[in-house]
């Protein structure tokens, strides 16, 4: 049923998306699908990395061992964003469309009353992608 699917995470808060991890490497295994985990940073060191080529070889790290962990192949990609604050939903988007993913997994938050203004990435992937999304409450 799914062949590719896409991930998006953030590595600063990995510890956090552990169910959306384990339904995702659940979901590859049962349809032998791949997993691409999705990073965004910016050209800025942060606290993750330094630079985006030290956030591209943790982020590479991390999918290399969620392939062990779940048997499955795995692939990772980076975003450099100047601000992902505004750009995130729309360069996810893009990256959905260039990798050729037919399900996109992502953790969630309980809505608060701030997403009746603003959605958050998940609500608008899901608004606005031809894919399936399953968005998962922690």
């Amino acid at each position: 049923m799914f062949k590719k699917i896409v991930v998006p995470i953030d590595i600063s808060h990995v510890d956090r998306l552990q169910k959306a991890l384990r339904v995702a490497g659940s979901l590859a295994q049962a349809h032998n699908a791949s997993i691409c985990y999705i990073g965004v940073t910016t050209p800025m060191p942060s606290s993750v990395a330094h630079t985006p080529k030290e956030f591209e070889a943790k982020l590479a790290a991390f999918a290399e061992q969620e392939a062990k962990k779940y048997t499955i192949n795995t692939e990772s990609h980076m975003i450099v964003s100047q601000d992902p604050a505004v750009q995130k939903d729309r360069e996810l988007e893009k990256a959905i469309t260039t990798l050729g993913a037919d399900l996109v997994v992502m953790a969630t938050h309980v809505p608060n009353v701030t997403d009746y203004i603003w959605s958050g990435h998940g609500a608008h992937l899901a608004a606005h992608s031809d894919i399936s999304v399953m968005l998962v409450r922690e």
